[in-house]
C-alpha cells in the first residue's frame, strides 16, 4: 500500500514527464532523491537510452564531507562535467515530482555553474 506522500509525487511526475521528453539534441536531466542519496541521468526518450549518469555514491563523490545539499551540488557539478565531456551542452530538467528547493535545486545550480543549460 502505497502513501498519499508518494501518490501525490507520482501524479505530479506523470505531470511532467508528459510535457518533457528528451531527444538526440535536447536530452533530459532526471533527478531521483532517496532519503539518504541523491542521483541524477541525461537520458534520450527517443532511443530510450541513459547518455550520462551522476549520483552521490559514486566513488570520487562517496569521499566527499559536507550536507547532503553540498553534496547534491558536487553531483550536478560532476554530471556538468562528464556531459561537457559527451558534447551536450543544453538539456531539459525533469524535478521527478520533487518540489524544485533543497537537494533538487543544489543540483540544478551545481549543473548550471559547471556550464550545461537548462
Amino acid at each position: 500500500m502505497a502513501s498519499n506522500k508518494l501518490l501525490r509525487r507520482q501524479k505530479i511526475r506523470y505531470r511532467i514527464r508528459k510535457r518533457i521528453s528528451g531527444s538526440d539534441t535536447l536530452p533530459r536531466l532526471s533527478v531521483y532523491r532517496s532519503n539518504s542519496e541523491i542521483y541524477a541521468q541525461v537520458i534520450n526518450d527517443l532511443s530510450g537510452k541513459t547518455l550520462i549518469s551522476a549520483s552521490s555514491r559514486d566513488k570520487e563523490l562517496q569521499k566527499a564531507k559536507g550536507s547532503k545539499i553540498e553534496i547534491a551540488k558536487k553531483v550536478g557539478m560532476a554530471l556538468g562535467e562528464k556531459a561537457k565531456k559527451a558534447g551536450i551542452e543544453t538539456i531539459l530538467f525533469d524535478r521527478g515530482g520533487y518540489l524544485f528547493h533543497g537537494r533538487v535545486k543544489a543540483l540544478a545550480d551545481g549543473a548550471r555553474e559547471s556550464g550545461l543549460k537548462f
